[in-house]
């Protein structure tokens, strides 16, 4: 590790600590690294990549001014290849690539498969892209070079787990990630790796009682402990406990106090667009939720997000700022494709992000024929713009809830086809049906007959 002496070295390996376990220490740690070795090439990439993780643009543009200011001083020809490697991944991604970031750390992760920061960092981007064969793969390259005993092992097994989840093996991604947090009982990560399991198989009471016999595991003092609550919460609107599922929003997912990261926030709306979907009336929390995005003030920087927000306008009824929302991204595509064509929120807005939201504000406006054309087109394409198939199904649910308003009776038969024979338990799924059945006077048969 160039110009990082010893002391930084062990403040680097603590902040990778911290960052595999998704612990708010690890700021301040890689802050501790730079004080002992200011030149620390390995500590400004970590600086720089902390402030891409959380897909905050304004995070992202400090990262990239101070990044900038330490490149302008760098010897980079005195620094190691894999140092270097990493410097080229986070210039990319600080310029807005994600994809070559994530392809540049795949390289890397091939010449130097222990290396940690860029296995997680890695993983992250696949996770931002929706790439599920890389989620798995990258991780599952790399883990035959590392001892079954080294102490990250099983953090690399959580998240495999969750790799393994997000390309389908549910099964699998079961049993490694309960043998990650076995070995590390406050992996947040593999943690959410088996949850996710659970939901892809329509298994929310086992979620629940997992989730419940580790509460003290995940539930504070991380960065992922909203994200876990929101699990939480779906497995409760899946067993039909709406008020639990407020009540929740309510203490963990969105209240006063909450941070207003576009993380929590994204959440806080998918949660509550799917009570939406099911005519549920949510008291004000839409109009709550809509003002801490609109605090916000986001440009176009990940178009996951805008699409939340979206739904938040429409939520509130203030279909107004949803239409500058998109009006603005128009404009922004405009002058980006010529002035930053690599940037990857170009085909992420432009493809998919901006054709949903307006698949949002045609359902929110009751033009549910209109959302059904703007989504059947993406349905199978919405994993490129990043997130899990736990978050994107409140799309999937927005195309079938849509189809069903709009009369589309054979396309609601289809999607809820395909749903109900990949969970036969999923409740939302029984009750779409059989509402199916009620408008055709065809009842729906069960898929075990």
């Amino acid at each position: 590790m160039t110009y990082t002496d010893a002391q930084a070295v062990r403040h680097y390996e603590q902040a990778l600590d911290h960052l595999l376990f998704f612990r708010e220490e690890v700021v301040a740690e890689v802050g501790a690294l730079l004080d002992a070795s200011p030149r620390s090439a390995m500590g400004h990439v970590f600086r720089a990549y902390l402030g891409l993780l959380g897909t905050e643009e304004k995070d992202a543009a400090e990262a990239a001014t101070a990044f900038a200011a330490y490149r302008r001083e760098a010897p980079v020809a005195a620094l190691a290849p894999r140092e270097r490697m990493h410097l080229a991944a986070v210039s990319h991604w600080l310029e807005g690539d994600l994809h070559q970031a994530g392809r540049l750390l795949a390289e890397l992760a091939v010449a130097c498969p222990r290396d940690a920061l860029a296995l997680a960092v890695g993983h992250q981007i696949d996770f931002f892209t929706g790439n599920a064969p890389l989620l798995r793969d990258r991780i599952g390259g790399a883990l035959s070079a590392w001892d079954t005993d080294d102490p990250h092992y099983g953090l690399l097994q959580g998240m495999y787990a969750f790799g393994l989840e997000e390309a389908g093996h549910y099964d699998l991604a079961e049993g490694v990630g309960l043998a990650a947090v076995e070995r590390n009982a406050r992996d947040v990560w593999g943690i959410h790796a088996v949850i996710h399991a659970f939901e892809m198989q329509g298994r929310p009471e086992d979620g629940i009682r997992y989730l419940d016999a580790r509460t003290e595991d995940w539930s504070a003092g991380n960065y992922l402990n909203v994200h876990n609550w929101w699990h939480y919460a779906l497995y409760l609107l899946e067993t039909g406990r709406t008020p639990e599922v407020l009540a929740v929003y309510d203490a963990a997912v969105h209240h006063d106090g909450s941070a207003g990261v576009a993380m929590e926030l994204l959440d806080a709306a998918s949660l509550l667009w799917r009570l939406y979907l099911e005519g549920t009336d949510t008291g004000g929390r839409w109009p709550a939720l809509a003002d801490a995005w609109a605090r916000r003030q986001d440009g176009a920087y990940y178009a996951f997000n805008d699409v939340h927000a979206v739904m938040a306008y429409v939520g509130a009824d203030r279909f107004a700022e949803a239409e500058e929302l998109i009006r603005e991204r128009r404009l922004w595509l405009r002058d980006a494709c010529v002035t930053h064509p690599e940037r990857s929120n170009i085909p992420m807005t432009a493809e998919i992000g901006l054709p949903v939201c307006r698949a949002l504000v045609a359902y929110g406006q009751r033009r549910y024929a209109e959302a059904a054309e703007l989504l059947l087109p993406l349905r199978h394409r919405f994993q490129d713009f990043g997130g899990s198939h736990a978050q994107r199904d409140a799309l999937q649910r927005t195309l079938v809830e849509a189809a069903l308003h709009a009369g589309h009776h054979d396309l609601a038969r289809t999607l809820l086809s395909e749903r109900a024979n990949l969970r036969p338990r999923c409740r939302y799924d029984q009750d779409a049906r059989a509402r199916l059945g009620r408008r055709t006077g065809v009842p729906a048969r069960s898929v075990e007959e």
